[in-house]
Order: C-alpha cells, then sequence, then structure tokens
C-alpha cells in the first residue's frame, strides 16, 4: 500500500512539474541565454537600458502611491466598521466587497467613460471648475487601481483591529493611559505587523496587475512591466528575449516580495487570541463625527462602485453618447444585438461559460486530488505537491501565460497544443486551480483523523473511505471552489488576450476589443451581462453554504 501511494505522489509531482514548473524554467532559461550564450545577469542587465529602466521605475512608483492610497482609503474605513456603532450595519460589508469583485478592466473603463472629455462628468455635472480634465495622469490611474484594491488591506486590518480587542486597551486605561496615548503605544504597534503584510501584498497585486494599466495606462502613456511584456509578445516583432527578461525581473520582484511578506507574519506577529474570546470596544460618536463617517463611507462607495457602474450601465443603453440622459435616447437594443444568435457577442460568451465550464471542472478534479495528497503537509513529498499545486497564485498571471507560450509553443514539443481551444482550456486550469486546492484542503484539514480510523476499523479499504467518508465531507470545498474559480475565470483578460486563437473570443476580449474600437455601447452591455453572472454566482455561493452547514448540522 505504501509503494502505492508513494507512485500515486510521484505522478502528481511529475504532472504538476510539467504544469506549473516547466513554464517557469523555459522563461528563466530564455532570459539567461543570449544568442545561445549563457548570461545570468542578461535580464538584470536590461535594467539599466533607458526604456526598461523608465518602465521599472514606473512599475514601482505605481506600487508605492497605490499603496499609500489604499491605506488612505482602507485604515479609517476599518477603525469606522470596527470601532464605532457602524459595526452593526453587515450589509455594508457586502457592499464593499464588490469594488474587488468587479474586473479591474471593466472598473477602469467606467472611470474613462465618466472623466473623458463630453463624457459623463461633462453631461451631468456643472462644477465651474473642470476637474476631470486633470483626471488622466498618474494621480488618475492611481486613484482607480486604489479604489479596486481598497477592500484587500481593509479586510486585514478589520481583522487584526478585532484580534485586537478590549482587555488591552482597558489595561492601558487601568494605568492611566488616554485615548491617544493607546493608539500610539497599543493600537498602532500590534497593527503593524499585518498593515505590513497588507501592504506588501497591496503592492505584488498593483505590480502585477493587467487591467487598469492596459486600458488606462496606454491612454496616458504610462507603461508598466506587464503592459510591456504583452507589447513584446502580442505584436510584431514578437520579441520573447525582451518579454522573458521582462518577466523575470517581474517574477523575481514578487516573489522577493512574497518571502519578505513570510518573514514578517513569522517575526513579527502577536498571540492576540486567547480562550477568553475577544471583543471590541465600540466608541459612540457624537452626530457631526456620524455624519463625517457616513460622508467619508458613502464618498468611497460612491467612487469604487458608483461612478463606474453608472458609467457602464449607462452607456449600455444610451443610443447616443451626445444625446444626453433621457428617455427617448434610452434603449436595450444594444443587448438584443449582442444577445441574438450567431451574434459575435453571442459566440463570444457562449465561449467564455463553456471554457469557464471545462476548465473550472478540470480544476474541481484535480485540486481534489491534490488536497488529498497534500493532507496536513508534514512529509516532504506532501510540501512539495502543496507548494507546486499553489504556485500560481505568488507568481503574475502574464509571466505564468508567457511561460506556457514558450513552453506549449516549443520546437520540440510533440503536443500540437499551442494555438487551439486545448490551450485555452489549459490555460485557464494552471491559472485557477489554487483556488480550488485551498477550498477543498480547507475542509480537508477540519476532518477528524478518527472518522477515517472508524472506517477502517469496520473493515473499510481505501476507495471505500474516499467514496463513502472523504468526498461527501469535501462537497462543500469542492462546489466553493467550483462556484469561485468559475467567478474568476469568465472575466479573465491578459490569458485570454495572449492565448485564444484568431477565430475566438471570450466576453473579457470582446469587451477590450468592443472599448478600443470605439463601440462603448456593446462592450459595455457584455460587461453588464458579466457583473450580473458574477452577481448571481456569488448569490448561489452564499445559498449553497447556507444549505450545506444546515445540512451538516441536521445530519
Amino acid at each position: 500500500m505504501k509503494n502505492i501511494r508513494g507512485i500515486e505522489k510521484a505522478l502528481i509531482i511529475a504532472l504538476l512539474l510539467i504544469l506549473m514548473v516547466m513554464p517557469i524554467l523555459c522563461i528563466l532559461l530564455t532570459s539567461i541565454f543570449s544568442n545561445g550564450k549563457l548570461d545570468i545577469s542578461a535580464p538584470f542587465l536590461m535594467l539599466f537600458t533607458g526604456e526598461v529602466k523608465n518602465v521599472f521605475v514606473n512599475t514601482m512608483v505605481l506600487g508605492i502611491l497605490v499603496v499609500i492610497t489604499t491605506t488612505v482609503f482602507a485604515l479609517p474605513l476599518a477603525f469606522i466598521m470596527t470601532k464605532t456603532s457602524f459595526a452593526k450595519y453587515k450589509w455594508l460589508e457586502v457592499v464593499l466587497m464588490i469594488p474587488f469583485m468587479t474586473p479591474p478592466y471593466i472598473e477602469s473603463m467606467g472611470w474613462i467613460l465618466f472623466m473623458q472629455p463630453n463624457g459623463y462628468w461633462d453631461q451631468f455635472i456643472r462644477f465651474p471648475i473642470k476637474l476631470n480634465q486633470h483626471f488622466f495622469n498618474l494621480f488618475g490611474m492611481v486613484l482607480v487601481m486604489s479604489l479596486q484594491i481598497f477592500p484587500f488591506l481593509y479586510l486585514i486590518l478589520k481583522n487584526a483591529i478585532v484580534k485586537i480587542g478590549v482587555s488591552k486597551e482597558e489595561a492601558a486605561y487601568v494605568h492611566g493611559g488616554k485615548k491617544s496615548y493607546v493608539f500610539c503605544k497599543i493600537t498602532i504597534p500590534l497593527l503593524i505587523s499585518s498593515y505590513s503584510i497588507g501592504a506588501l501584498l497591496v503592492f505584488v497585486k498593483t505590480i502585477s496587475e493587467f487591467g487598469t494599466p492596459i486600458t488606462f495606462g496606454k491612454r496616458i502613456s504610462f507603461y508598466v512591466l506587464t503592459t510591456e511584456i504583452h507589447q513584446y509578445v502580442s505584436n510584431w516583432p514578437i520579441d520573447f528575449a525582451k518579454a522573458t527578461a521582462l518577466a523575470s525581473i517581474l517574477l523575481t520582484t514578487c516573489l522577493g516580495l512574497w518571502y519578505i511578506s513570510s518573514i514578517v507574519n513569522t517575526r513579527y506577529s502577536y498571540n492576540l487570541v486567547s480562550g477568553k474570546g475577544t471583543s471590541v470596544k465600540v466608541y459612540k460618536l457624537t452626530i457631526s463625527k456620524k455624519i463625517i463617517a457616513w460622508m467619508y463611507v458613502i464618498l468611497l462607495l460612491g467612487a469604487s462602485i458608483g461612478i463606474p457602474y453608472f458609467s457602464i450601465l449607462i452607456a449600455s443603453i444610451m443610443k447616443l453618447r451626445s444625446g444626453g440622459l433621457s428617455i427617448n435616447n434610452l434603449t436595450f437594443d444594444h443587448y438584443i444585438k449582442l444577445l441574438s444568435t450567431n451574434s459575435d457577442g453571442m459566440k463570444a460568451l457562449l465561449n467564455t461559460l463553456g471554457v469557464a465550464f471545462i476548465a473550472t471542472s478540470i480544476c474541481m478534479l484535480l485540486g481534489t486530488i491534490f488536497a488529498i495528497s497534500v493532507k496536513r503537509s508534514k512529509k516532504l513529498s506532501e510540501k512539495i505537491i502543496d507548494f507546486f499545486s499553489l504556485l500560481p497564485n505568488t507568481i503574475p498571471g502574464i509571466v505564468m501565460v508567457v511561460g506556457l507560450i514558450l513552453f506549449w509553443n516549443s520546437k520540440w514539443m510533440v503536443v500540437p497544443l499551442y494555438n487551439t481551444y486545448g490551450m485555452v482550456v489549459l490555460t485557464y486550469v494552471i491559472l485557477f486551480i489554487p483556488y480550488t486546492v485551498q477550498y477543498v484542503k480547507a475542509n480537508y484539514i477540519q476532518i477528524d483523523e478518527s472518522l477515517f480510523n472508524a472506517g477502517r476499523v469496520f473493515g473499510g479499504k481505501g476507495f471505500y473511505i474516499l467514496r463513502r467518508i472523504t468526498l461527501p465531507l469535501l462537497v462543500p470545498g469542492m462546489l466553493a471552489g467550483w462556484l469561485m474559480t468559475f467567478i474568476i475565470s469568465i472575466r479573465e483578460l491578459v490569458a485570454a488576450l495572449m492565448i485564444l486563437p484568431p477565430s475566438m473570443q471570450t466576453a473579457s476580449t470582446y469587451i477590450y476589443s468592443q472599448f478600443e474600437q470605439g463601440n462603448l455601447n456593446l462592450g459595455m452591455a457584455m460587461a453588464v451581462i458579466c457583473v450580473i453572472i458574477t452577481i448571481i454566482m456569488i448569490m448561489v455561493i452564499n445559498k449553497l453554504s447556507g444549505l450545506l452547514k444546515l445540512g451538516g448540522t441536521i445530519s
């Protein structure tokens, strides 16, 4: 039995090496071999050339500015939602997640439509000062990206504040500490660890982002590593040498930051949760402070949700942009045209749903196998499987896609997969399988070993235990992983732009191409449909989660 399990794990590791590791090795090898000669320093020497140096500096500056702006948005919000009466508004927690669940390129397009000359700002807001004229620059790009990602940092800070609890603050008050002293000497130091990790992750997400730089950044001629990599791979003349060099730089930067975040998490964290539980001291706001807090929350929600969604929805139902917002200028013809049989939009939508369904189902199957093989990551083989299966989560999507192109388009590759429908499915599987692994693994760790032992005591063999005990208990994680992976698949842009066959479109590439060509109505109608599908899927996840918990309680 041990030999059989050893063979199974060896086969799984071999599969992961082919799927996950080989594409990364292809990038590294291509970047350090110049004209047939080995030069390990080649990718980093490019940093000293004018063009690449500027792009790298742009990327780092963008990351730093987004971290600062995201902190300005997230930190006050975290205190408002934990330390005041706002904590009772649970519906706000759901609403605040909408910007993070919205595809960045769609939110960016919404802001562009709102702020561009003769856009919705000029049509509906009659301010004497034309603020929108000063929007299309680095400041505007930082603002848009920060409004997309601030919920991520907000959740980290909110959970950290909750864990601090009231006991530490009360101890300080007992010893004569004032509010300012408690805030500076207790709250802030205990938040530093969580904030540092959150800030590093925000930085990584920012420099890895493709959607906003390719839409907003391209408009203001602000180029970063992700857009330059796409430029070298997608436009003629194709230059894989430069693309892989830039990909290596981006990969090294991201992995370095992930390593730093792991050190911070290990060395500078505090045990704040004890058996006594935690509670948060809620401060009563005066009327003036409550008004200020509500204004802050409303402005933040309006900027992150109201403006982009308003712009997208209005653009999808307007006959003429110049006609203004009036009943006579509204129509649903764009949706009818988009969803009509054999239309390009309908084909793109069906391609999206088909690829997402197939890729997500494969992810669920492989992710469950990997998660079961990992168990609790005690053995070396289990740690290897765990690391390789989650590897795409630590690597920028565009870097992984470039690696897949190099690997599956190699001259020696015997499987003619590149430039086919199968390549699209494979790319989606590799990019999104970590989500399924994490969901299933979280469920699997919670299963007590005594259940498996009971099955063995009563004569159950390995397959019987898997079929009657393991899989039924993993169903909630498998379904949640499937649904979440499906949601992420239908919004994917960078992989679709770079690996789709010429005759194939998905919803994301359709939206992008219509926006680039100026056909805003059809593109925004498709964006609205994708958002509706996402909302429905999230509602299904919440409903299933409740039913599965209820079923588990009854059984």
